[in-house]
């Protein structure tokens, strides 16, 4: 008989559960990653080993959608290493495309990102916003933060998930604020595409298992960089579902976004996708990516 990790030492419970099978590892490292989440005290060098756990489990692409989107979540809660941010060279991949170099985020914007900016007052710096978006703001409409804080949105709001919910105007300040900008339509399709011109990220077909898109039915997004075949071969990831993406084109009557998401069908991810809305949108599936020139 299996004795509960409960009944043990996490250290202990931890060395034991990592000494395991891959395969049989999984559902015991999430037993013990559920269960530090609900202690106020945690001893660090246990959460350290889960959180290791954590993330070579996803990088060696185990479990089925559900079992990845949990371990994603978990490893948000408990502090995800694989996060890093616009100051940081690793952040980006560079792209040289026949129109000109570029550099991409690898990652959507994600929650703790955008956080940590809100957290510092980018909403008050009148420096990092445009016109149009110093005249929404001071419009007095809602803010993300104050949105992102109702109870009946928290799975959506993760921190090592993208961020949603965020309108053009905030995406284009948040990207002046870190020294970018948002990616182009035109430069987002050659990302995608590359000089193969690839449908999706992986190439084709569109198959199953590959993207957060409605037909995984997680029904939420993800920890960024679960689907592995959701990738580029220069390592930019989530880019045909998990969640839209505002880009930089358009005008104030309508912005260019990319569709492909997790409430959208995989006929939304296709690299030539667009639909335009108005800027002041906000949606659940809705975020964005920062650019930059090389």
């Amino acid at each position: 008989m299996t004795t509960p990790a409960a009944s043990i030492p996490d250290h202990l419970a931890a060395d034991d559960i990592l000494a395991m099978p891959a395969g049989r590892r999984m559902e015991p490292l999430l037993a013990l990653a559920q269960d530090l989440l609900t202690r106020p005290n945690r001893d660090r060098g246990t959460v350290e080993a889960v959180v290791q756990g954590l993330v070579e489990l996803i990088r060696n692409c185990a479990g089925d959608s559900r079992q990845r989107l949990a371990m994603g979540e978990a490893l948000g809660r408990l502090g995800d290493p694989r996060l890093r941010v616009p100051e940081d060279p690793a952040y980006w991949s560079t792209i040289d495309a026949p129109f000109g170099e570029f550099a991409v985020g690898r990652f959507p914007v994600t929650t703790a990102e955008f956080r940590a900016w809100v957290d510092s007052g980018g909403y008050d710096r009148d420096e990092g916003w445009s016109p149009a978006g110093l005249a929404w703001r001071n419009a007095g409409h809602s803010r993300w933060l104050t949105l992102a804080q109702a109870p009946d949105v928290a799975e959506l709001v993760l921190p090592n998930q993208p961020v949603v919910g965020v309108n053009w105007y905030e995406a284009e300040a948040y990207a002046i604020a870190k020294g970018a900008r948002l990616l182009t339509l035109e430069e987002r399709r050659y990302v995608v595409r590359g000089p193969e011109k690839r449908p999706y990220p992986w190439g084709e077909p569109f198959g199953s298992g590959n993207a957060n898109t409605r037909e995984e039915v997680l029904n939420k997004p993800c920890a960024v960089g679960l689907y592995f075949s959701d990738r580029t071969p220069d390592g930019v990831w989530d880019l045909a579902g998990n969640v839209a993406e505002w880009c930089g084109d358009g005008s104030d009557e309508g912005r260019i976004i990319h569709p492909g998401s997790w409430m959208q069908p995989s006929m939304a991810s296709w690299a030539k996708a667009l639909e335009v809305i108005a800027p002041e949108t906000r949606s659940g599936d809705l975020g964005f990516r920062l650019a930059k020139d090389a």
